[in-house]
């Protein structure tokens, strides 16, 4: 029994190290943001992944992740209301963060998509030609995902003390792709199914669930490094409301409905604070 959970423990242990780690250096160095740390490492295991086990990818799985890299490459070329961090602190222009950023989500696009033909996690309706099941996937992520994205909107006013101040529909609804698309393919696809692979031998019934609620609470904790430094019991705190809040419903539509539907969810996020100025 201890040897089954072994894996698991190693697993957790590792990832809270990494943020400790990071907290503790960035208190006294300048550090890359958590976000950089975990998609570097996720898409370095996609590459691994995709490397080794290439010849199982089909023809739609390739063009799927080829259209995702380049829509957001070039989604990021004309970006105006999303503005990401330089990358590793050096990237910050468009053009760098859009050659990034297309790159990191084609990989991690075909990392997840050889997982999933291995009976991963999350399915991606739209590399196998299900087109019936990606239309009621984008829409009951936009449908659980409306609420939340008002919901959102006020919480923000509120908690920045700043009103609502509208932008560019248009801009809205493009730069929102960015963070929509590349976040689910790297947290809700990749790594989802990464750490499927290393617990599905030690835990084949717990590994689905106890893999994405791990890639859940990366992609949710990574969002906290200013209050970790600040206030870690507070980071604690707020990450886990968070989580439960905005972190379960696109764990669940990825595992339900694939991961368009998480992807929709997410975009309409954005899509939303973007419009309302936030």
């Amino acid at each position: 029994m201890k040897h089954k959970y072994l894996t698991l423990f190693l697993l957790i242990s590792g990832i809270a190290g990494v943020f400790i780690l990071r907290t503790l250096l960035a208190s006294t160095n300048t550090m890359p943001r958590t976000f950089e740390i975990f998609d570097s490492l996720t898409v370095a295991g996609s590459l691994i992944i995709f490397l080794m086990n290439h010849r199982s990818l089909r023809r739609g799985d390739w063009i799927a992740a080829f259209i995702l890299g380049a829509a957001i490459c070039a989604g990021m070329l004309f970006s105006s209301l999303f503005t990401p961090y330089p990358f590793f602190g050096i990237v910050s222009s468009n053009t760098g963060q859009a050659v990034i950023r297309g790159l990191f989500t084609t990989i991690a696009t075909l990392g997840g998509l050889v997982i999933m033909r291995q009976q991963g996690p999350v399915q991606f309706h739209a590399a196998s030609g299900n087109w019936s099941d990606m239309r009621r996937g984008i829409l009951s992520g936009l449908a659980i995902g409306l609420p939340l994205a008002v919901l959102n909107i006020f919480a923000l006013s509120f908690t920045q003390g700043r009103p609502i101040q509208w932008q560019h529909p248009f801009a809205a609804v493009l730069d929102a792709l960015q963070p929509g698309v590349m976040e689910e393919v790297i947290y809700r696809f990749a790594l989802w199914g990464l750490l499927w692979l290393v617990l599905r031998n030690p835990l084949p019934q717990q590994a689905i669930w106890l893999a994405g609620g791990l890639a859940m609470l990366i992609h949710n904790f990574s969002h906290f490094d200013n209050l970790f430094l600040q206030s870690p019991l507070t980071a604690l705190g707020m990450g886990t409301v968070l989580a439960l809040i905005w972190g379960l419903p696109p764990l669940i539509l990825a595992r339900r409905r694939g991961l368009e539907s998480a992807i929709a969810f997410h975009w309409i996020q954005d899509a939303a604070r973007f419009l309302a100025g936030f």
